[in-house]
């Protein structure tokens, strides 16, 4: 006598349903590593843009650092780079700025140095400080 099948097992079908389970758990959390990277990424190249406008441009005209960053202390540098990837500017009272200026020996709101941080994600704060002293 023949035997005729239909359908799957359930064994089958756990099967499958635990594969396409773990395939998409291992997705979702290579997805959200690729994110936080990404994130990561952004936040060190404001931080570098900053620093590099704050040394190569700022400093050399005017031979000190600002107490404060904006725009008009940082002409060539695109505004938006001075806010964080949650939209925070850098100069934001809140303390909520993932980006953080923080001047040194200030008169008249003139400095001698500064330092620049921010907290990534994956790795250590990322830190830059004034060349000059």
């Amino acid at each position: 006598m023949k035997r005729v099948e239909q359908g799957f097992t359930i064994i089958e079908l756990v099967a499958v349903i635990i594969l396409v389970s773990v395939a998409s758990v291992l997705f979702f959390v290579q997805k959200n590593n690729v994110e936080v990277a990404a994130r990561d990424d952004k936040r060190k190249i404001a931080i570098n843009a900053i620093y590099y406008n704050l040394e190569e441009v700022f400093y050399k005209q005017h031979k000190f650092y600002p107490a404060a960053l904006d725009a008009k202390n940082l002409p060539a540098m695109d505004p938006e780079l001075l806010k964080d990837t949650n939209g925070i500017d850098i100069n934001d009272d809140s303390g909520f700025s993932e980006y953080h200026y923080e001047p040194l020996n200030c008169e008249n709101d003139q400095c001698k140095g500064y330092t620049l941080r921010t907290a990534l994600e994956n790795e250590a704060d990322f830190i830059k400080k004034s060349r000059n002293k």
